[in-house]
């Protein structure tokens, strides 16, 4: 074999396959596109740092000593304090989602301050231990700017701030254990990888084999095609629900102090949303690759990045945001955390669960209409 006949084979190959990957548009869009999101995501789109932390301040002592001692929360660039009346209050915040931690200044810290034995009392919301941790170290640092401060002015230790003592607890994850908002997360992937991903290729394969246009010549409705297609997805769905149910319980004791039948039914509606985002791909694109690509591209990635499943979505830029919101996985994810963690919020639930049914109701009819008895 000589080295001309070789390096004539191998230009033609060459030439043959660059023609090729031309011609396939889809095949080139992901080789050139999916660089390009991956690279501004990580870049700019994701953080781990947290700004604007959202903490309640309760002044049970409002003293000046006591509004002192609290004065630095409102210089950190990190904290956005806000003040609440009661306890009570405060706690109906946390539960809601609208703070991220609650500093309570007791009744009695004027008196324990001039003993020398004043306590405040931080209480974390622990759904992400990592957002909370972080949280606790600028509480931290902003309660020492006014010892600081006297300090510097006195030029030597001061006897009075300095030993005030922050008694922090968290909520909803006591142990701080990162598995505890990790597994749930891992429900929306695996509903997501589930539905979307799977049957993305069922339409696709159809079209290419050609046994759709023989089904086309049959009495067979769209919606009765597109509903049988679910039902067994459907089946296979609740069985890993059920396997990641478990693997939360007794493999890393994951507490769900939400219904279970809540939990269930949140979960089988986002799964009727993956499969029809699947469905709708599939028969829309008619190609088992650009399908795949697709259902990659627009549901298992963004569930994984842009759904909180890693990263705090309130420390990304605005656009990345208003895209998150677009996206049922975020919903779907807030909800499932929550029911997991903090228990039945019925607002939370009633307004994610709407908007999932909403979003399986406009995919399924968009998937049905799509598969008119046409063949262009």
């Amino acid at each position: 074999m000589s080295a001309s006949g070789f390096a004539t084979r191998l230009i033609a190959l060459t030439r043959k396959e660059t023609r090729q990957m031309l011609r396939d548009r889809s095949n080139l869009i992901v080789g050139l596109l999916l660089p390009v999101v991956l690279i501004l995501l990580f870049g700019y789109g994701l953080s781990f740092d947290v700004k604007d932390a959202r903490v309640t301040v309760v002044l049970e002592d409002s003293s000046p000593t006591a509004r002192n001692a609290v004065a630095g929360m409102r210089g950190s660039p990190y904290l956005a304090p806000a003040w609440a009346t009661s306890m009570a209050e405060a706690e109906q915040m946390i539960r809601a989602g609208q703070t991220d931690a609650i500093l309570r200044v007791p009744g009695d810290f004027s008196r324990r301050l001039a003993a020398g034995d004043a306590q405040l009392q931080l209480l974390l919301n622990g759904v992400d231990s990592n957002t909370a941790t972080t949280i606790e170290g600028y509480v931290s640092g902003a309660l020492a700017i006014p010892a600081q401060q006297q300090a510097d002015r006195a030029g030597n230790k001061p006897s009075g701030v300095a030993s005030v003592v922050v008694v922090q607890r968290m909520w909803f994850n006591e142990a701080g254990e990162s598995t505890w908002y990790l597994v749930p997360g891992l429900v929306v992937l695996v509903m997501t990888l589930i539905g979307a991903f799977l049957t993305s290729l069922l339409v696709a394969r159809e079209w290419e084999r050609g046994t759709l246009e023989s089904l086309f010549v049959t009495p067979v409705r769209p919606l009765e095609l597109v509903l049988a297609k679910l039902a067994p997805y459907i089946v296979i769905g609740a069985i890993d629900l059920a396997m990641c149910l478990l693997a939360a319980r007794y493999l890393f004791d994951v507490p769900m102090r939400g219904s279970l039948w809540v939990i269930i039914l949140a979960s089988l509606l986002y799964l009727m949303v993956s499969l029809g985002l699947g469905l709708f791909i599939s028969a829309t694109t008619r190609n088992q690759f650009a399908a795949s690509q697709m259902a990659l591209l627009t549901s298992f990635m963004p569930a994984m990045m842009l759904s909180g499943f890693v990263f705090d979505l309130r420390n990304v830029p605005v656009v990345i945001q208003v895209v998150s919101k677009v996206l049922p996985a975020t919903h779907f994810m807030g909800l499932i955390k929550t029911l997991f963690m903090a228990g039945d919020y019925w607002p939370d639930i009633l307004r994610d669960c709407a908007i999932l049914a909403l979003y399986a109701v406009v995919l399924i009819a968009a998937t049905r209409r799509s598969l008119k008895k046409k063949l262009d």
